[in-house]
């Protein structure tokens, strides 16, 4: 194989093919990366893309001063942060009447555009350990609560934070992907942790979530599973923490407690099917509703849960638009009774 200095001179002379070899390698961190800055998939899809021109384009001005690595998390977050400021990454906002079959919502969320992450995606990138000064796992840097929080951010103190505490990169190579002193880099990191502080629970402050695939995650599972199918609401509140939060991006709004659940859960129709996946290191499922008429399943939604020790702490319903990155199809053959 190639070694990275001869692909550059190769792809810097014009070899498209040097060029995707070059990249390939980046491609999955990169994606996920502009996920984090954008919350959004999609976003991230068009993000990486737009990358990937301008890092074919800009590639002749690669003088070597840094890793081929770290120039390309600079036009990656260059191209994110033209996105976020021009408005382009973000949500429709044709979700904001409330559907009058559900109850009245505790509140009303600061963030509409989230999107999940599959792991399948994640699992690319997880053998490259963050620097030596990320403060943060990958695990809890994609969980839906975190990427959440992120978006909160003005986009300057998220890319800051995400570069520097996710990815761990040193305070002087952001200074230079952003054209920004290290004093500047230092100042945005400190209020980006003191936003966060508020926004995402310190470690201590309720259970953890259990290890991804563990026993107690997969009973978890089992039990939520067979309580949905069976539209047995008893048995899924059961299975909440008290203070459970249940939202439905890009709808605004968000329902709190037992109570609010428990209405909520009960607006759901009979008969509908899951089918397990993963998304931002937590349990995830294809929502499915039989057809009335044919032996089939029709896709309506992805649910994602928190889990807090052996409870759920957050039910995230996700629109139909975003089965296809997780593999699910649209339509399912009905299983026998």
């Amino acid at each position: 194989m190639d070694s990275s200095a001869d692909l550059i001179e190769r792809a810097q002379s014009g070899d498209e093919a040097a060029f995707r070899e070059l990249i390939e390698a980046h491609r999955p961190e990169l994606h996920l990366h502009c996920y984090r800055l954008l919350g959004s998939f999609h976003d991230a899809e068009d993000a990486l893309q737009e990358t990937l021109i301008a890092a074919w384009r800009g590639l002749s001005s690669f003088e070597g001063r840094s890793s081929i690595r770290t120039w390309l998390y600079r036009v990656a977050t260059s191209r994110c942060l033209n996105m976020l400021r021009s408005g382009r990454a973000r949500a429709r906002e044709d979700a904001l009447m409330q559907p009058t079959d559900l109850p009245q919502p505790t509140r009303l969320g600061e963030v509409l555009w989230i999107e999940p992450y599959p792991d399948a995606l994640i699992d690319r990138v997880a053998d490259r350990a963050p620097g030596p000064e990320a403060r943060y796992q990958t695990t809890e840097a994609v969980s839906l609560a975190f990427i959440t929080a992120l978006q909160l951010l003005p986009p300057r103190q998220r890319a800051i934070h995400i570069l520097r505490d996710v990815l761990g990169f040193h305070a002087q190579e952001v200074a230079q992907m952003l054209d920004a002193t290290e004093e500047s880099v230092t100042s945005a990191l400190k209020r980006a942790r003191a936003t966060l502080r508020q926004r995402v629970p310190a470690s201590g402050t309720r259970d953890g979530a259990p290890p991804p695939s563990s026993p107690v995650e997969r009973a978890l599972v089992e039990r939520f599973t067979r309580a949905f199918q069976s539209d047995d609401i008893e048995a899924l509140v059961a299975l909440l923490t008290e203070d459970v939060w249940i939202s439905m991006p890009p709808m605004p709004f968000e329902w709190q407690g037992h109570g609010r659940a428990r209405e909520v859960l009960r607006t759901v129709e009979s008969g509908r099917q899951l089918v397990e996946t993963r998304a931002n290191g937590q349990p995830a499922f294809g929502l499915y509703l039989p057809d009335p008429h044919a032996p089939i399943l029709h896709a309506v939604g992805l649910l994602v849960l928190t889990l807090a020790g052996d409870r759920i702490s957050a039910i995230t319903h996700f629109e139909t638009s975003l089965l296809s990155p997780f593999g699910l199809p649209r339509i399912l053959p009905r299983r026998p009774a």
